[in-house]
């Protein structure tokens, strides 16, 4: 166990110490590579805060006013009907868009009803198996000026709900009493 440890704090700084090693031997001036990288990624960060903004603003509006339970609350006798716990629809709704909020989600629904429960395994499982479709495509396909991004959305959409059915049907096999 030591030995991981030991790799663990020392990979990152030979790996930046080989990188500078190696474009230093192979003429490249480093320091200013560097600089020029630091200058593009502030660059970066500044052009795609609109995006971020609007997103998070978009998603505390959707949760504070209440049309994420007045949504859950319409179709709980659907989900009911097919075994799904209505807990977790906020999290399979909110992980597409953000991974901050959909932590947050998974953190209360372990919370409130166990880590081992089939609640809290079926977060888990969804947490780690979906990704930020709107997030990952506001950021990157803003930050190098695609616009149309109508066939990446469905694509990623179509994944992330292939994803959750695929949870749903493991969790429930695997961990159902």
């Amino acid at each position: 166990m030591e030995i991981v440890s030991a790799i663990s704090l020392w990979f990152i700084p030979v790996l930046i110490a080989f990188i500078l090693i190696y474009g230093t031997y192979k003429k490249v001036p480093t320091y200013e590579s560097f600089v020029e990288g630091g200058k593009e990624g502030i660059k970066m960060a500044v052009s795609i805060m609109p995006f971020l903004v609007g997103m998070m603003v978009a998603i505390a509006v959707f949760r504070a006013s209440g049309a994420l339970d007045v949504m859950v609350n319409w179709i709980r006798p659907a989900l009911e009907l097919v075994g799904i716990p209505a807990e977790i629809v906020p999290l399979a709704l909110i992980r597409p868009i953000s991974g901050t909020a959909a932590l947050g989600i998974t953190s209360d629904l372990i919370g409130v009803h166990g880590p081992d429960s089939f609640i809290g395994t079926l977060a888990a499982t969804l947490q780690g198996s979906t990704d930020t479709t709107f997030y990952v495509l506001t950021v990157y396909f803003g930050a190098v000026g695609i616009k149309k991004m109508g066939d990446a959305l469905k694509v990623g959409l179509l994944a992330d709900a292939v994803a959750i059915v695929t949870a749903i049907i493991v969790v429930t096999f695997m961990f159902s009493k």
